[in-house]
Formats: structure tokens, sequence, C-alpha cells
């Protein structure tokens, strides 16, 4: 059968085809062109499980017309239409359509039909580059209608260039992209900013811009949109928010200008377990198309119908499969099982030609140019192979060095009790760690994880209760807010503070053979820390952590920012770590691999066990309350508080300990602060801007630790009255 489309071949036959017969004026639905009409539709020859859209009409012969609509009859009936009702389990999600008039069309595909699924967005051969590095050369995309596109790849491999460039935020080097006419694309960054002043309806307001006519116009649909997130309060301060809440927030600001295509950059980062899983049902309930990028493994499970992952070692720089991970993975490793076998296949080619080529007089009779054109085309496909398939084998080194120590009982805790200010975090809390013990912690932000790693670490004192740890206890901590990484320091020095050598497991390894674990470059080394992306950050501290013998890890959010590679190889070596881990992180993937046990604080004092996620999660959805959430104040939030009984504190301490919690608030505010304006891209540009950034910062973190500490003191002092 030939394709047409509006009487114009655009193919090869019976690869996507259509029929008709005109008559009577009559014209099949969404499609124009003519060919000669099969005396009688039949089911096209594929397998139930390729895609097929077959669209079907009723007979001449019964005359009417049978429409069908998700396998529904919706039209008078016929002969044609019965026959398109008995395919619907072929394409339940799909819409069969039927001829306007007494004529029978059908379209069959191995590709989804484009009735259905209309095209947004296509970008062919895209390339961007900047001085120092080349991000992906000749990529090609496209955006359908209802999709939703887990974007992934390697740190630094270009995922957040493009979706900008896909947004028409930033302009590629070369490419073409094709958009639907008057299209709206709204782009979630991954870090949300808000003025300090701001509300969330302002916040909301102010992002719909010139989109409505009249101010009661973009009050009304910001007041619409932050009602379906389940904001309440419209004109609370956007300080006082969680940072699931600001991400509802950043949300609410994309969907209130009604996009078609919704883009969101690292949407599960700094969002605490449930932030995520209720992110995760908005994805999968929203109607628009999305395009995502993310590294949460489990979140793309769940969400996608489709992913692209951004790398060397795929022809044109990425490579996509419909489906969830799982489907993805099975795919993946497909195709470059495949790939290695053409290199194989492609190499004996070569060596074939070599020898050929090295023939005496006799063969250079017979040789003719375009042979030897062929022998030079295979040599480079096979240079072009034999890169790609060594792509993939570029990731991280990790490793933690461990102890010898037989000790069965590392640290326990019993009875311990902590508040902050007039919340009590947890109470009588009792837990023992010993060799080989994995604990996932579990909770919203705010209800106390880090609190009770910082007590595992001997960082803070408990309010009551004991905390016994073994002699010469040797713990390791990853904090979520890297405050011990100096922005101001170069690469070599953050990694090697002291000569050109590190000792790693009693070995001299130089600072750039010890880089290059970390996939760092030689001329990456006189970068400041500063300028590196958050998962090159991320892996300095993990460089710098590996350096420590250590009995305990205390792991707080370690997956932030790190990319799927990275992940793979930070899972294998805690799962060889032969200590105790306390482990707090979103990544449900890397929960579930690590975790043996896990613990959940339910932010009202109170703290159980479960063996799996699940557990916690029915557990969770039977103790919430039947009606709608409100927005909680996140642990940094100012609250209100009775003022402490008065004790053994002096006036002049006194005055202290009550003005203690406004100082760490204040001192966290100008922190959360330094962190959004040090996260500004612009800043690498302004050296000097930079440099009073990272310093202030770095006061900033030492701040706030002084500040709890001091308040830890004052209220020793104040309980023993």
């Amino acid at each position: 059968m030939l394709q047409t489309r509006l009487g114009k071949q655009v193919g090869p036959p019976m690869l996507f085809g259509w029929a008709t017969q005109k008559g009577n004026g009559a014209n099949p639905v969404r499609l124009g062109g003519s060919v000669p009409q099969p005396p009688s539709p039949s089911p096209p020859p594929t397998a139930r499980g390729d895609r097929i859209a077959a669209i079907m009409g009723s007979s001449p012969r019964r005359g009417g017309v049978a429409q069908t609509r998700l396998g529904k009859q919706v039209g008078p009936p016929g002969r044609q239409g019965k026959e398109a009702q008995r395919w619907r389990g072929l394409f339940p999600n799909r819409e069969l359509v039927g001829p306007r008039r007494r004529r029978t069309w059908a379209c069959f595909s191995a590709e989804p039909c484009s009735l259905i699924m209309p095209t947004l967005i296509t970008a062919r051969d895209l390339t961007k580059s900047y001085p120092s590095n080349s991000l992906f050369d000749g990529v090609s995309i496209h955006i359908e209608d209802g999709e939703r596109i887990g974007l992934i790849g390697p740190n630094g491999g270009g995922k957040t260039t493009l979706m900008k460039i896909l947004a028409g935020d930033l302009e590629a080097d070369r490419g073409e992209i094709i958009r639907k006419r008057s299209l709206c694309v709204a782009y979630v960054e991954q870090d949300d900013r808000f003025p300090d002043d701001a509300t969330p309806l302002s916040v909301v307001v102010a992002g719909l811009g010139d989109d409505s006519e009249t101010d009661l116009g973009a009050t009304t649909r910001a007041t619409i949109t932050l009602s379906k997130l389940g904001f309440s309060d419209l004109l609370r301060s956007v300080t006082t928010l969680s940072g699931g809440w600001r991400k509802r927030l950043a949300l609410a600001c994309a969907l209130a200008q009604e996009p078609e295509v919704l883009m969101l950059d690292e949407p599960t980062n700094h969002l605490d377990l449930e932030g995520v899983l209720w992110l995760e049902g908005f994805v999968r309930q929203a109607s628009m198309a999305m395009i995502f990028v993310t590294h949460d493994r489990r979140f793309l499970e769940n969400t996608a119908t489709r992913i692209i992952e951004l790398s060397a070692a795929y022809p044109g720089g990425a490579f996509e499969a419909a489906g969830n991970y799982t489907e993805f993975v099975r795919r993946k490793d497909a195709f470059l099982d495949a790939q290695r076998a053409a290199q194989s296949s492609i190499a004996n080619k070569v060596r074939r030609d070599t020898a050929w080529l090295r023939q005496g007089i006799q063969g250079r009779q017979t040789r003719n140019k375009t042979q030897v054109d062929a022998a030079a085309n295979r040599r480079d496909e096979l240079k072009e192979t034999t890169d790609r398939n060594k792509a993939p084998a570029r990731t991280t080194m990790i490793a933690f060095q461990a102890t010898e120590r037989k000790t069965k009982k590392l640290l326990v805790l019993h009875g311990v009790s902590k508040s902050m200010g007039d919340k009590r975090l947890f109470e009588s809390l009792d837990l023992t760690l010993t060799p080989g013990q994995r604990i996932g912690l579990l909770g919203v932000n705010g209800s106390g994880k880090t609190t009770l790693m910082r007590l595992m670490s001997g960082d803070l004192l408990p309010d009551s209760g004991t905390i016994k740890r073994a002699d010469d206890l040797r713990v390791v901590t990853f904090s979520q807010h890297r405050a011990s990484l100096v922005q101001s320091q170069t690469l070599r020095d953050a990694l090697c503070p002291t000569g050109d050598t590190v000792d790693y497991r009693g070995t001299s390894v130089h600072v750039t053979g010890w880089a290059g674990r970390f996939l760092f470059d030689v001329d990456q080394l006189p970068m400041r820390v500063g300028d590196l992306s958050g998962g090159e950050q991320a892996r300095v501290l993990i460089a710098n952590l590996m350096l420590l013998p250590a009995e305990v890890l205390l792991l707080d959010e370690p997956t932030n920012d790190l990319d799927i590679p990275s992940l793979e190889v930070l899972e294998q070596a805690l799962l060889e770590f032969p200590g105790a881990i306390v482990l707090v992180t979103h990544d449900r993937f890397l929960l579930e691999r690590i975790a043996t046990e896990y613990m959940a604080l339910d932010d009202r004092g109170g703290a159980k066990w479960f063996a799996t996620i699940e557990q916690w999660n029915s557990s969770r959805k039977k103790a919430e309350p039947e009606a709608s959430e409100k927005p909680k104040p996140s642990a940094s939030a100012p609250k209100k508080r009775n003022q402490p009984k008065p004790g053994k504190l002096t006036f002049k301490l006194q005055l202290e300990y009550d003005g203690m919690e406004e100082a760490i608030l204040e001192a966290e505010a100008q922190v959360e602060r330094l962190e959004a304006e040090a996260a500004d891209p612009a800043l690498t540009a302004d050296h000097e801007r930079a440099a009073t950034v990272y310093s202030k910062l770095s006061e900033g973190h030492t701040r706030v630790t002084e500040l709890y500490a001091r308040w830890a003191e004052l209220e020793a002092i104040q309980s023993k009255r």
C-alpha cells in the first residue's frame, strides 16, 4: 500500500499506510489524499505487542458511520464498526475514528500514530559546546502530547542545557527546532528562588506577568492553581515553607501559565520522601506533556513513558526507549551488546582491508578508488564505535575505608530525647548500631533526622538519655550542606590539602590519579570548588571521606546531584562496607538496596521501626488526617514558643537563651540566601564577588554550628534547676 498525505507520497509502502476511497465529496477524518480502497479491511499482520493504531469506519454497503472512541461505539452500527470494537484490546488508550461518510480507511504503524499523539516539539541535529567543554553533538529529540519523558545522563552531559534549548531560553550552536504554533512551554529550574518578602499568591501572580489582561484575572488564576496544589494560606511568607511546599509553589508558577509542555530540572532534589511521593503522584496525573531531568530511578520507573539518555556512548549522542526505567535498562544493555559485537565485526573487516592494501603489485592493479574509500570509511567507523564502547566504562571509583574492629556494639542510644525550642523531635528513643547494620532514616523535613545523626556523631548532646560509643569509635559524616568544602579552594587543594599525594589504604596516590578516580580531568585541578557543579562537589566530598578510616558512616542525603552511574558505584561501595551505616536519602531505589531496616520519625516525637518502605508508606497514609493537608513550616521557620522556666541561668544568660532561637533562625536564613546566591551561574563571571560570597557562606555555616552548640550549652544549664 502506498503512503500518501494530502495526495503526496511520504514514505515507503506498508510502514505507515492509510487508505480511503474518495466519493460523493467524502473525506476521511484528519487525513487527506486518496489511494484505491481495498475490497475489505483486514487486521494488519503484526504482533499484538506492536504499537498499532487502527482507524476503521463502516461498510459502504451498510451505510451510515460507526465510530469508536477508546473502544466505545459512538455512532450508528455497522460491520466495520463492530470489527473496530473487537480491536480495542490491542490499543485501549488509542482513539478510533471512522470516516465522515460511507467509506473506510485504516492506519497501522509500528510507531505511535501521529493522529493520536501530535508532536509538540521536534529538534534535529542539535549541537552545543563551550570553549572548555563540548556538551552534545547531533542530538535529535521530539516531544509528543501527553507523554512523560525522563532525561538522564552523566553529570556535565548537557541535560539542563538541552532542556533550556527546547524551552527557548538558550540557542543551540547548530540544529533545527520546530515547535507547534503558539506552543506554551513552562520550565521549572532546579533551585527555587523567591523574594524573602513574597507570599505564594504574589509569587504566582508575578510569574504570570502580562499573560493576564487584568490584575483580577491574574489573581484568580493564581488562586485557583494554588488551591489545586493544596495551598490554604496564600498570604503567608514563603520563608516559612518547607522544601516540599516551595517545590509546589514553583510548580504552581508554571501551571498557572497553562503550559502544553512542562519541563522539570531535578524536581526531586532536596525533597523529603513524602515530597517525592506527592510529586510522583502529581506527574502521573498531569495531562500535559512533561520532560524531566532526574537521577531518581524509582521516580523514573513509576512515572516515565519514555526515557532518553544523553551520552557519548551512542550514535548521535542519545539513546531512547519507550517504557519505564526497567525497560530502558533492558533495551540499553541489548543495544550496547550489539554495538560491541559490531565493533568486533568491523575490526575483522578493517584487518582484511589492511591486508589487501598492503598487497604487492598484483594487488595494486586491481584496486579502485571506491574500494579504497570504503576501506577508509570502515576505519573511521571502527574508531567511532570503539570510542562509543569505551564511554560507559568511565565511572567514579568509590570505596570507603573500614577498620578491622570486631566490637559487637559500636553505638548505643538509650532513652534519648531531644527538642528544638518547643518542638519535641523524639523521645525515649533506643537504638543500637552493630557492624553490618544499615539503617534507613525516614520522616518529613524537620522531623529530626539530621539532629539524630548529629547526636550520633557527638556534635549535639541529648536532652535526656545516654549515648555510649565504643572506645576510639571512628565516625565519618556526609553532610547535605557540604559545609566542610571551602568554595574558594582550588580542586587540587580540596582533594589533596598537603603535598602532591594522598594516603589511601596505606598507599600513596598522586593527586592527578586521585582526581581521575572521581572523573576529574587534569585541567580541572586549578578550578575553584565554587565553580564546580553540584554533582562534582558531591564527588569531592566523597573523595575526602574515603581517606578517613571509619566504623560508622552517617550519610545525610549523599545522592543529591549524583548521576546514575555514580549512584550505582556508591551503592556497591556501601554494600561492601563492613561497618554500620545510617542513611538519610529520598532515593527509594538506593534505600531499598542498602537499608536492612528502617526507622521513621513521625514529626510528633515518636519513632517506629519498619521492615520495608511500603510498610512505612501504608502506616503514614493511615495516620494522615482526613482534612486536607496544610503547608508545614520548615525546621528553620520561626515559631512561637513558651518561655523557658527560670532555672540557674543568670539574668544575662536568660536573655541570651530567650533570643537564641531567633538568632539561629536568622543565621540559617542568611545561609540559605548565600547558598542561593552561590548557586547563581552568573556568579562565576565575577571572581571578586564570588570570593566574597563563598567566604560569607563558610562563615555563616560556622556561625550556625556555634549557635547550636551554645544553645545546647544553655539548655544544659537551664535544665539543672
